[in-house]
């Protein structure tokens, strides 16, 4: 595991003390070695590089701190430090009641992956369902997506559906941050919590640190680093979703739409039937279920019909 490796020997490794890197005889070409800008070490410049340098070795030293917790985690069960290490350990840091994680299919579409907490499955898999809520918005684009409480009338407004029933499972505020490689986004690291209120910079600043670390494991996992065969037990990518596609290929010919019309008519099936997509995928796949066109006021008045 090449990232987790790197991890290990420098993330983990010990931080020089500010005195350390602004020492005095570091002025000059010692500063630029030190990698900071060739300008730095006169006057207010020189004053600015010192708080410079306070602020890099800060953050170093809260990645390292971000990076013991998983590795504790994982020593723990004698395993690799895996996604799921991940997800516990931000939930703990940030007194989260759990967090869930969600990738980018090949479709370009948001697909839930991973949860730990109560009913945070339940509500991954309801955002991918209704096409709405926090991780649907931060996955497009927005950046990250703060909503320190659901209750209030803009996320109400925003996600009519969604936030009260994020609610009604006992979750009062929704921290959504991308998990991304420079302008690509790879995946969402939803935080739940169950009472109303902004996390603060600190909790924010973890929270954070903790979705980049699900980006070195994730490519670690997907073989963009470390190459390889996926390691058992760790199949934690939208690729495990594939029945979702099949059966919203098999609809597509049912109904004679594309696949996005398609995508739409499973989600609607499976919100109105209080189903988790993946169940119903799986009937359409298994052929207990099919979609008929232009049949409406059956019992479910989706379209949708027995064989």
């Amino acid at each position: 595991m090449v990232l987790l490796a790197v991890v290990r020997r420098g993330r983990l490794g010990h931080a020089a003390e500010p005195s350390d890197a602004i020492d005095t005889a570091s002025v000059g070409t010692g500063i630029q070695g030190a990698g900071l800008p060739a300008w730095a070490g006169h006057g207010e410049e020189r004053r600015w590089s010192r708080t410079e340098t306070r602020c890099r070795l800060s953050a170093e030293r809260h990645a390292d701190r971000v990076w013991a917790a998983i590795f504790e985690r994982a020593r723990a069960e004698g395993v690799e430090p895996s996604v799921r290490h991940v997800l516990e350990a931000c939930a703990a840091a940030v007194d989260a009641a759990g967090c869930g994680l969600s990738m980018m299919g090949a479709s370009g579409s948001r697909e839930p992956v991973l949860a730990i907490g109560d009913h945070c499955d339940e509500l991954e898999e309801l955002q991918f369902t209704l096409g709405q809520g926090p991780g649907i918005d931060a996955a497009s684009g927005e950046g990250p997506v703060l909503v320190p409480d659901l209750a209030g009338p803009e996320a109400v407004r925003r996600w009519p559906v969604f936030a009260p029933a994020a609610m009604h499972h006992g979750v009062r505020a929704l921290f959504a941050l991308p998990v991304a490689a420079g302008a690509a986004r790879i995946g969402v690291l939803d935080v739940y919590r169950a009472a109303a209120g902004d996390l603060g910079a600190k909790r924010l600043t973890t929270a954070l640190a903790y979705a980049d670390a699900v980006l070195v494991l994730v490519l670690d996992e997907r073989g963009h680093v470390a190459g390889g065969a996926p390691r058992e037990g760790r199949d934690l990518l939208p690729e495990r979703r594939a029945e979702v596609h099949q059966a919203a290929g098999m609809v597509s010919v049912q109904l004679g739409v594309g696949i996005g019309e398609a995508l739409v008519r499973l989600r609607a099936y499976a919100y109105v039937h209080d189903r988790r997509l993946a169940d119903v995928a799986a009937d359409v796949v298994a052929r207990r279920l099919r979609f008929v066109p232009e049949v409406y006021g059956t019992i479910d008045g989706t379209g949708a019909g027995i064989d």
